[in-house]
């Protein structure tokens, strides 16, 4: 028999807040973590607003030496797990050495350290070879990024970075969850992060032309999944870090329990590098596995945490993929909403950072808003929580996912009575 999983611990380090309280009250508030960039001088590039982590003091998390080695996104992860670690009761330097070895560290991410990465390139063809860091292999290398985490807490289980794009800390989840789930690990340290917020990446995503640039001078309004003018998404930046035990396990030492994990799919239309099936069939057969481990059908979800990038493309498909998912009658009725219209699109940590609004939700009773949600487009034509939350009680929720690639994935949670 698969043993049952469950969430303990949150950790949120989000463009819209900072600690779980932070992140809570302005996800449901609707407040938006949008704004002008600040990472670098981005006057001579036609897109000037970003998601940015704006007060997170990196230094408190690695030393000033050490920053020069590793990228942004290293001390976010770990001010994000040790919020989570703390929050699910757990002291990694007390626990004994058994323990130590049956609790993983599973991370996600899109682009890992490739801001530092850039400027390591930049640094090496402006001759100046020797300002670089001596750690640009290692740091450069993605699976370094959980190494990283677990030489911190000193956690000796399995040590990996799941990088499927977009869908990297969804399925960092979902794989810890199956870790846990067939016994090869008690506890798993997961979720993702990404700092995707520089120069060179930044030009990269214009040339795709699917960031948005008419928004530079509200940036707040900038992301707006669904609605009928939307023109591209917000790059963003964050870490969301979870603890994932298995149920006897967090019983036995008295844990607070947020959620059971109840269900996990994914699936590959072998497609495209970046575009998607207009028809949605994988999406929604991702999301259809979710339900089938969970043992539910439609009727028995009362929320969805989409994907909703505020590009044209995913959103009329996202919605098509749910209307397949759970039939069209049933679908109209769920509530749903995107997290990214509040915080802009952190790449590969999207899918943590959804299942983070998804617990909250759960634990208050409230979904949170789509804001910018002002005109439908009429091939969005869902309940997607338009500008202001609802009290809702949830039993059941879809966290769905969508990456380059033709990737889809999604989770299925659910409030353990």
């Amino acid at each position: 028999m698969r043993r049952r999983v469950v969430i303990t611990g949150m950790g949120c380090v989000s463009p819209n807040g900072i600690g779980n309280q932070a992140f809570a009250a302005a996800t449901l508030a609707g407040k938006s973590g949008v704004g002008k960039i600040t990472h670098f001088d981005a006057s001579e590039i036609p897109v000037r607003i970003a998601g940015e982590v704006r007060g997170f003091d990196e230094l408190a998390w690695v030393d000033k030496k050490e920053r020069r080695n590793v990228g942004r996104v290293l001390p976010l992860a770990i001010a994000a797990a040790t919020e989570a670690l703390k929050d699910a009761g757990i002291d990694t330097a007390s626990l004994p050495l058994g323990e130590q070895q049956r609790m993983g560290v599973i991370l996600g991410t899109g682009g890992g350290a490739q801001e530092f990465t850039e400027e390591q390139y930049r640094l090496f063809h402006n001759g100046m070879v020797k300002q670089m860091s001596a750690h640009c292999i290692p740091t450069g290398v993605m699976g370094t990024f959980s190494s990283d985490v677990s030489i911190r807490f000193g956690l000796r289980g399995s040590s990996h970075v799941v990088t499927t794009g977009c869908t990297s800390s969804t399925d960092a989840f979902g794989y810890a969850y199956r870790q846990i789930q067939l016994g090869r690990l008690d506890a798993a340290l997961t979720g993702g992060a990404d700092a995707p917020i520089a120069l060179g990446i930044m030009k990269g995503f214009i040339l795709m032309k699917i960031l948005t640039d008419r928004w530079n001078d509200a940036p707040e309004r900038g992301s707006r999944p669904f609605n009928l003018d939307r023109d591209g998404f917000v790059l963003a930046e964050g870490s969301w870090m979870f603890v994932q035990e298995e149920l006897e396990h967090a019983r036995a030492r008295g844990a607070k329990i947020y959620a059971e994990v109840a269900g996990y799919g994914s699936t590959c239309e072998a497609f495209h590098r970046v575009r998607m099936l207009e028809c949605g069939e994988e999406s929604a057969r991702a999301i259809t596995l979710a339900m089938k481990e969970g043992g539910i059908g439609p009727a028995d979800v009362q929320y969805a945490n989409l994907h909703g990038t505020s590009t044209q493309l995913n959103d009329r498909i996202e919605t098509r993929a749910l209307k397949l998912a759970l039939g069209e009658e049933r679908a109209r009725k769920v509530p749903m909403s995107s997290l990214k219209s509040q915080i802009g699109h952190p790449q590969g940590a999207c899918g943590s950072g959804g299942i983070a609004a998804t617990l909250v939700a759960m634990q208050h009773g409230q979904i949170p808003p789509t804001v910018n949600l002002e005109t439908h487009d009429p091939e969005c034509d869902l309940d997607y929580v338009p500008e202001v939350g609802r009290k809702v009680e949830i039993e059941h929720a879809i966290c769905n996912c969508i990456a380059f690639g033709s990737k889809n994935s999604a989770l299925l949670l659910r409030r353990l009575t």
